[in-house]
């Protein structure tokens, strides 16, 4: 199953958010229907990264249902998400999407889990309003800066696109195989970018906005984000893929700079560990989680 529920994000934008397995039976407040601060585990919130979508974190959100209402959101910009040209793709909006989205599920105070962009909107609502956050999971995103040449390069690469994409398979052949950043063949990005594409009359196309892509990423790529991260009290942990964008040295220097701060890592896995390796994921963050449900 896959439960839509609409979310009014900051200045009025609809989100739309997704659980993709019914919450636990236990811990349930019977006259509100949802999970509240005393009524067993805490909520999850689930936040994808830079043009990913709800449904990436399809895997991890139903193994999470055993015991944690866990949803997951469409950012906007994303997935089914309003992309409207006129909204703001801000860091201070998607921190505010969040917050809303926390709010109005009622899964607060809650567990926030981002990879990539969704874990830094994650760290940095952590930092605004602790009273919505009881712990934090990084997936491989970096606290330093990344400068212009990055944001050129990200430029580049979405020109070097070769969309429309005739079929699916052509889509998972380009991001798995043929695409110039793919080291060595990854079916699981191929299959990743699959499902970010819709169909259109000439062929496949992503459901986002390049365009709006390279604004969004603009609003964080050139700052570092270490002070918002020494302001996160909950427990929080870094996880990495080995072979992922986020190194060892930056992430133990980032569990380093967080007041509660542990470390993991996935072995064989890249900058999707969830994704692709979805059962050695589970067991790096799983430590984790007992942590917190014993606290």
């Amino acid at each position: 199953m896959a439960r839509r529920i609409d979310v009014t994000g900051a200045d009025g934008v609809r989100l739309a958010a997704w659980e993709f397995a019914d919450p636990p039976k236990t811990g349930l407040d019977p006259a509100e229907g949802r999970t509240g601060p005393a009524a067993g585990p805490p909520g999850v919130l689930l936040l994808h990264g830079l043009m990913g979508r709800a449904s990436h974190w399809a895997s991890t959100a139903r193994w999470l249902a055993a015991r944690h209402r866990a949803v997951a959101l469409d950012q906007r910009g994303h997935g089914q998400s309003e992309k409207s040209a006129r909204a703001a793709y801000t860091r201070e909006a998607y921190v505010e999407d969040a917050e809303a989205a926390l709010e109005q599920l009622g899964l607060a105070p809650a567990i926030l889990v981002g990879h990539a962009m969704g874990a830094l909107t994650a760290w940095q609502l952590a930092a605004k309003r602790s009273d919505l956050v009881r712990g934090l999971i990084i997936c491989d995103m970096r606290a330093s800066a990344l400068g212009a040449a990055s944001q050129r390069e990200w430029a580049e690469w979405f020109k070097a696109w070769p969309a429309p994409f005739a079929t699916l398979a052509d889509v998972r052949k380009w991001f798995g195989e043929d695409d110039p950043w793919v080291e060595r063949p990854s079916p699981a990005r191929g299959a990743f970018y699959a499902e970010v594409m819709h169909e259109s009359a000439d062929g496949w196309r992503p459901v986002f906005e390049p365009e709006q892509m390279l604004r969004t990423r603009e609003s964080w790529v050139y700052d570092a984000h270490w002070e918002e991260l020494a302001q996160v009290r909950c427990p929080t942990l870094v996880v990495r893929g080995v072979d992922g964008e986020l190194g060892r040295a930056e992430a133990q220097e980032m569990v380093r700079v967080l007041p509660a701060g542990e470390y993991a890592e996935v072995a064989d896995a890249g900058h999707l560990a969830h994704y692709e390796l979805p059962l050695a994921w589970r067991a790096s963050v799983l430590p984790f989680l007992d942590g917190l449900l014993g606290d």
